[in-house]
């Protein structure tokens, strides 16, 4: 795989050596070992017709560590979670992640970072182990913090998991579609 943001073709991904493996699950993810631990045997041995198959395999994959009541597997799927940058965060180690972020950032004042950072501090003492994920989409700051008092106020720490899921394999499917300079992945 070549330094700059691309994806090789779908079909030469099991053949890729680990580390390029790697690579393209922390483009289309985040940098995570506990993801690696749990994708990677799969990306290794199986031939995908698409990303969005290969990212729907990995929601199947977090999903069953969220049905699965084990220490281990629960602190498997937290980790994965956890990966995920803080919304309105100073400082994002993916290009992916600051660019998708830019929109908070843009239209937000300092008041806004403040009312950010606390809603996610509100967010992971309601949710230990978690961090909120949403798929910004272009959303601005005063949507996304709606959407968070409410996912709060709700309460359900289940549902939270599975919305973290389903939101990392939204980001996913948008971040392959870009890295393939295609409408569709």
């Amino acid at each position: 795989m070549t330094s700059s943001a691309s994806l090789p073709d779908i079909a030469t991904l099991p053949s890729l050596p680990t580390s390029d493996q790697t690579a393209v699950l922390n483009l289309l993810f985040e940098p995570s070992p506990a993801l690696e631990t749990v994708a990677l045997p799969v990306v290794a041995s199986t031939s995908f017709e698409s990303y969005d198959a290969l990212i729907d395999n990995v929601h199947r994959l977090l999903s069953d560590l969220a049905y699965d009541p084990t220490p281990k597997n629960r602190t498997t799927l937290h980790n994965v979670l956890g990966s995920h940058p803080r919304l309105g965060a100073r400082h994002v180690d993916s290009a992916q992640s600051a660019a998708e972020q830019a929109s908070l950032r843009a239209g937000g004042t300092e008041v806004d970072a403040a009312e950010l950072a606390t809603l996610n501090a509100r967010y992971e003492d309601a949710f230990p182990g978690l961090r909120y994920v949403v798929f910004v989409d272009g959303r601005g700051t005063p949507e996304i913090m709606e959407d968070m008092r409410d996912r709060i106020a709700r309460g359900d720490f289940a549902a939270e998991e599975r919305a973290a899921i389903q939101a990392m394999c939204d980001i996913a499917k948008d971040r392959a579609r870009k890295l393939q300079g295609t409408g569709s992945s």
